[in-house]
């Protein structure tokens, strides 16, 4: 497998690759080429979305903050001024290709709370379809240490998991995972693929060298984790190189972790096992027909519903006996369910004046019964 092979990519920069540890300046030359990575990748195909780090880091030179150790409240001062440089230097950059940059800020609590999660994956997955480019941050300014996620090659694969992406790309200042410090100890040798993340893979992490930096291997073993148990692979590649994604096209070194399942397989795995139906939707024999067949749910095929559920939650598909057919996580409530039950998918906005979409469950959010 390779890079060519992705068709949803998630890519990582950290603060280290965008601005020099010596003056604070931005990198401009640097990100120019990775945009014009960007754009070949587009080019092939390629759903892209970016999570930069850099706010803080260009934020405090703007605000004098030069000094190795600042506070929560100055770091998040910093991210303010901040984030409008690093949003526009992006937006710039990729413009240069004729892309449009969609900035998106996220915390932790947007992953836990299940509206907010279902927002931010709504939205994410509506900018990709018209063909942005997401560039998403932690959101520092708010962001307390309590929910901060502490690095953003954590937050890539937790987007990774929300969005269903099948290759996350962290960018790094070497050019994989080594036996051991290459920085240290001559004799590392670097590994090309990880398949499952033993005890001895933990132990080869290091600490994060810069003053920028809030990672290191560490973190991104972490990462590592979180993307293979969502079906995603995930590469460590070198950054610091121009045209560093062109590379990997091109066969550069890399190490790559392998998880065990597709992303859609992980999904369906985690509906079926980690979450709980909240109420029941009854459907007639066509629309039953429709779903073994690996369709979506559709409001004209509901005959029935069962329970209080709001839109994002779990329920059970029955048919008109009573029989599980599967269960799927809908983008209806129950009374908005209720509502629409029986009626075509045009129909749907006229009833409720609005429209989460014409599914009511999605065939990607669905597990049918012994299937």
């Amino acid at each position: 497998m390779s890079l060519a092979d992705a068709k949803r990519l998630i890519i990582k920069v950290g603060s280290a690759l965008l601005v020099d540890e010596n003056t604070g300046k931005l990198r401009r030359a640097w990100l120019e080429a990775l945009a014009d990575d960007v754009a070949l990748l587009r080019e092939r195909g390629v759903e892209v979305i970016v999570v930069s780090s850099g706010a803080i880091a260009m934020g405090r030179r703007l605000l004098g903050l030069d000094h190795r150790t600042i506070s929560l409240a100055d770091k998040q001062a910093a991210a303010a001024t901040g984030q409008i440089s690093l949003s526009q230097v992006w937006q710039e950059a990729l413009g240069r290709n004729g892309l449009i940059m969609a900035q998106v800020l996220v915390t932790l609590e947007d992953m836990e709370s299940r509206r907010r999660y279902l927002n931010a994956r709504g939205t994410l997955n509506a900018l990709l379809a018209r063909g942005a480019v997401p560039l998403i941050n932690e959101n520092d300014t708010v962001a307390t240490e309590e929910i901060r996620f502490g690095d953003n090659d954590r937050l890539g694969a937790k987007v990774a998991h929300m969005i269903s992406a099948d290759t996350l790309v962290l960018l790094s200042d070497i050019d994989g995972l080594y036996t051991a410090d290459p920085r240290k100890n001559p004799d590392a040798t670097l590994i090309p693929v990880v398949r499952e993340l033993t005890p001895e893979i933990m132990d080869m992490a290091g600490a994060a060298p810069t003053m920028y930096s809030s990672g290191g291997m560490v973190t991104k073993l972490q990462a590592a984790e979180i993307a293979m148990k969502a079906g995603c692979r995930m590469m460590i590649a070198r950054g610091t190189i121009y045209h560093p994604l062109k590379a990997q096209l091109e066969g550069g070194p890399h190490t790559l972790f392998l998880p065990s399942e597709s992303p859609l397989a992980a999904r369906r795995h985690w509906i079926a096992t980690s979450l709980s139906a909240r109420g029941a939707i009854i459907v007639d024999g066509g629309a039953a027909k429709a779903l073994r067949a690996g369709k979506n749910l559709l409001a004209a095929g509901i005959a029935n519903v069962e329970g209080s559920f709001k839109h994002g939650d779990a329920v059970r598909i029955l048919d008109a006996d009573g029989g599980e057919i599967g269960r799927g996580i809908t983008s209806y409530s129950a009374e908005e369910t209720r509502m629409i039950k029986g009626h075509s998918s045009q129909e749907i906005e006229t009833a409720l004046g609005y429209s989460r979409g014409n599914a009511v469950i999605h065939s990607d959010d669905l597990v049918i019964a012994d299937q």
